[in-house]
């Protein structure tokens, strides 16, 4: 098991290169995460909802992503909690009485589900969440140290050096475990340190002498493009040859769809309506749509979006954010606010419903004289039909006997924008390039060459990097 002595401690990419150590070495190793809390989701193998972190551990491990590595999966709502268990969502209540009420229950499920998962792999890595030494929260605990005590997981304590403080962050979470707890520890990995590492040996012989607790691991900060999980990310301002700006609406979500577009060129969040604009904007996919919508109405950008386009901007709307640049949302489950005007960019009416859509799909883009498949997911309580005659941006892949396609009306374009509820989209590389390709193209830029990016190179880029920093023989018995 990994826990960490604070939020963002690294916890998630430390357990992403174990498991891809552990799969070099030729071990059978799966990811677990008991809960966790995160508007971006992803879709798993059987079509059910999972988070991004497990997500990117099931290919570090070389197994197909599945609902039984993240049993819960919680998204916050304006003080409630909307649920996600084994891939489905199930109740949404307030956060207190989850907390309080309802968490035993999956606590007892999903430890079933990782004892079958470690009697089928040699090894397990189970990441924990936030600081496993939360005084407060300790006896609600289901994801950190409950975890561990259930099925006797040896433990590493990781702690983010660069924020300052981590001798003391480990002494204190040390200081606060019970005797249990604290023998089930094997090793501390101080990461994203910066400078000359000898400086801390006084430190790892302190923590030596007072716990017999090696330090296994001394990480230097790294340069990865791994998609992040969690709103504690830096927001990108970087730029690139073409200007991209993304809408950080307040209640964004799946935003590691735009990774890609990083890795290509640079990416900008914006806030504001004096900074609408660039060559390409996109508004993202969003929990709470029409709050999101009300606060774009607010602010005034959905005026200057329209007045940018009218000067060469190209506009993007991903789930929500397509949602969002339709005439009309009706909300009768979401938040209640009933039928909500749109920016009214697409001629296209969404109504929510309670019956969750989730699943992998495959499509053909139909955009700019491509013709070409693309791979991705849908997540989404939206139903969205066209106003009138609507060009499409999608088409389905495969026909029915009759060669007639069936699908739910899904994707729309027009002269300067597109929407769909494809997730993932620019993790498809050809069409990633041929797109920034021909705004290229219109400012005079040379094409994009044909490298590529992969995500497992990267994954594999960073878990060498581990590897090199590491010595986990103390935790794996090796």
């Amino acid at each position: 098991m990994v826990v960490g002595t604070s939020s963002g401690a690294g916890k998630s990419m430390i357990c992403t290169a174990i498991c891809r150590i552990l799969s070099n070495r030729g071990y059978d190793v799966a990811p677990f995460k008991m809960q966790n809390m995160s508007l971006n989701s992803i879709c798993s193998v059987e079509g059910g909802e999972m988070s991004v972190a497990q997500y990117l551990q099931s290919i570090a491990s070389r197994k197909h992503p599945s609902i039984r590595y993240n049993p819960l999966l919680l998204k916050p709502e304006n003080g409630q909690t909307y649920v996600v268990f084994e891939g489905n969502f199930t109740e949404r209540l307030p956060a207190m009485s989850y907390m309080t009420d309802r968490k035993k229950k999956y606590f007892e499920k999903g430890i079933e589900s990782l004892k079958k998962l470690i009697a089928e792999n040699d090894y397990v890595i189970i990441e924990g969440a936030g600081s496993p030494a939360e005084i407060n929260l300790k006896k609600y605990d289901i994801v950190n140290m409950a975890v561990a005590k259930a099925v006797n997981a040896d433990t590493i304590l990781v702690t983010d050096i660069d924020r300052g403080g981590s001798f003391a962050s480990i002494t204190g979470t040390m200081e606060i475990f019970d005797e249990r707890e604290r023998s089930l520890v094997k090793g501390f990995i101080f990461n994203k340190f910066r400078g000359n590492a000898a400086i801390l040996d006084s430190g790892f012989e302190y923590l030596y002498d007072r716990y017999s607790v090696p330090t296994i691991g001394v990480v230097p900060m790294f340069n990865h493009k791994i998609p992040e999980e969690d709103s504690l990310q830096d927001w990108e301002k970087k730029g690139g040859d073409l200007d991209i700006r993304i809408l950080k609406i307040p209640h964004i979500s799946n935003f590691s769809d735009f990774t890609p577009l990083s890795w290509y060129n640079g990416i900008r969040y914006v806030e504001n309506a004096e900074d609408v604009g660039g060559d390409i904007f996109i508004i993202p996919g969003s929990k709470r749509t029409v709050d999101d919508l009300n606060w774009i109405e607010e602010k005034n950008i959905g005026s200057a979006l329209k007045k940018s386009m009218g000067k060469g901007t190209f506009a993007i709307g991903i789930c929500g954010g397509y949602q969002m640049m339709g005439e009309f949302i009706d909300d009768t489950f979401e938040t209640g606010a009933g039928r909500c005007e749109g920016l009214g960019i697409f001629p296209v009416e969404t109504a929510f419903k309670s019956e969750k859509i989730t699943g992998n799909v495959a499509r053909r883009v139909l955009w700019n004289g491509m013709d070409m498949e693309v791979k991705g997911y849908e997540i989404r309580h939206g139903r969205t039909v066209p106003g009138c005659e609507n060009h499409l941006f999608f088409s389905e892949i495969e026909k029915d006997n009759a060669g007639i396609i069936k699908s739910e009306f899904e994707g729309s374009v027009i002269d300067n924008a597109f929407g769909t509820y494809l997730h993932g989209l620019f993790y498809n590389d050809l069409f990633t390039r041929c797109f920034l390709n021909h705004f290229r193209s219109k400012k005079g830029l040379e094409p994009l060459d044909e490298s590529g990016n992969s995500l497992d190179e990267e994954i594999e880029r960073w878990s060498s990097f581990v590897d090199k920093n590491t010595d986990l023989k103390p935790v794996l018995g090796e």
